[in-house]
């Protein structure tokens, strides 16, 4: 069942990750203006914040699920084949609204399919299935904006764009051949409260409160990491550096994610598996400023990224062990909804602040990971009475 959910996953996490690489080459492309490019990529991601409650609480209370998950990964990638089509040719207007609204399926992409594997699988097998899931998460981060720009190069960005989006929607048809338990206690009829649902428990629920906000104070510093690494090739006068840290970093998650997948720990408190982690990323990367070449720093990337992996996969067991069945998917969609945005605020503040120096900010990224650390352990004080069981 892994394996069919695996077909699903990456095809479909491999087109968002190569959309935003996609989308730039295509705005460079037919009307020289890498602005609107990014302004295409706004326009795709942000909606996804605002969309994440209302995306959740549809698929948790829809009363044909597979259909709904089909419509919408199927709309995303017919929507990236719309802009394909229109950029450069119609109204600005109107190609960043078929952006948009496709962007309104990305927590489909992402959190929403992540919390179809409780339907799946027993929960025996989750541990191992999420760390897993967090390996397609990794192969699509490294794999997708590559291949988005192999394919524009071999024949056209515009081609390479209608591919990822068939990708998309190849793997949203998938989805219907995935046998989904129903979920007790659904309810169809979607309430204005219900849009608030998710939100109350990552508030109120110690263990997802805990794992939700630690996770996001540690990923406002990791969002931070592009513009640390560009700075970082220059103090080394090392061009590959810019990008090379990254992919240090991601391939650490990668190996991180498949040995937690190979032999979990903490699969009854995924909680602090989270905080440990979050410190032991910091780590590695508080010792990057002393370390007088680009190779080294290399090592302590992709040190980094070893701890991110099991991070990441216990975030997903958490997610899946502590939201009740009526509101799971709205935990996660609204959960990585949070995630994106932390990162992106992270990105934002590095770029105001990089006037002072590389060494500086990576030490501000590592301490966010040891900030974020006793920031989850203060949210779990006092509640451990109410760690075993999801709050209904």
């Amino acid at each position: 069942m892994l394996i069919r959910y695996m077909q699903v996953a990456l095809p479909v996490r491999l087109a968002s990750e190569g959309a935003r690489v996609g989308l730039v080459v295509l705005a460079v492309d037919r009307t020289g203006s890498a602005g609107f490019g990014g302004a295409l990529v706004a326009a795709l991601l942000v909606p996804s914040v605002v969309a994440a409650p209302v995306a959740g609480a549809l698929a948790d209370r829809v009363r044909r699920r597979r259909l709904f998950h089909v419509g919408c990964l199927v709309f995303y990638g017919t929507g990236l084949t719309a802009v394909a089509g229109l950029a450069g040719r119609a109204p600005t207007p109107v190609v960043l609204a078929v952006a948009g609204a496709a962007g309104c399926c990305t927590p489909l992409l992402t959190g929403g399919l992540t919390s179809l594997l409780s339907d799946l699988l027993p929960s025996s097998e989750r541990g191992r299935a999420f760390s897993l899931d967090a390996v397609s998460y990794n192969l699509a981060g490294i794999a997708g904006p590559a291949l988005a720009s192999v394919l524009a190069a071999a024949t056209s960005p515009a081609l390479a764009l209608v591919a990822l989006g068939a990708g998309a929607a190849a793997g949203g048809l998938l989805v219907s051949a995935l046998p989904l338990r129903p979920r007790p206690g659904r309810s169809p009829a979607l309430r204005p409260a219900d849009l608030g649902t998710a939100a109350v428990l990552l508030v109120r629920n110690p263990p997802l409160r805990s794992i939700t906000w630690a996770s996001g104070v540690g990923q406002f510093g990791t969002g931070a990491l592009p513009v640390v690494c560009v700075l970082l090739a220059a103090r080394y006068q090392t061009p590959w550096a810019a990008g090379g840290l990254m992919t240090a970093m991601a391939l650490g998650s990668l190996t991180g994610s498949l040995a937690y997948a190979w032999r979990p720990w903490g699969a009854q408190r995924p909680e602090w598996t989270v905080i440990a982690m979050l410190f032991a990323t910091g780590v590695p990367l508080a010792a990057v400023p002393w370390m007088g070449s680009a190779t080294a720093a290399f090592g302590g990337f992709a040190l980094a990224g070893c701890c991110t992996g099991p991070l990441f996969a216990a975030l997903l067991a958490g997610r899946d062990r502590y939201a009740p069945p009526n509101a799971r998917t709205q935990v996660f969609t609204l959960g990585a909804s949070l995630k994106s945005t932390f990162a992106a605020g992270g990105a934002a503040l590095a770029g105001v602040w990089q006037a002072a120096g590389p060494g500086s900010l990576v030490l501000a990224v590592a301490g966010c990971q040891a900030a974020a650390a006793v920031l989850g352990a203060l949210l779990l004080n006092g509640h451990r009475n109410q760690a075993d069981r999801p709050l209904s």
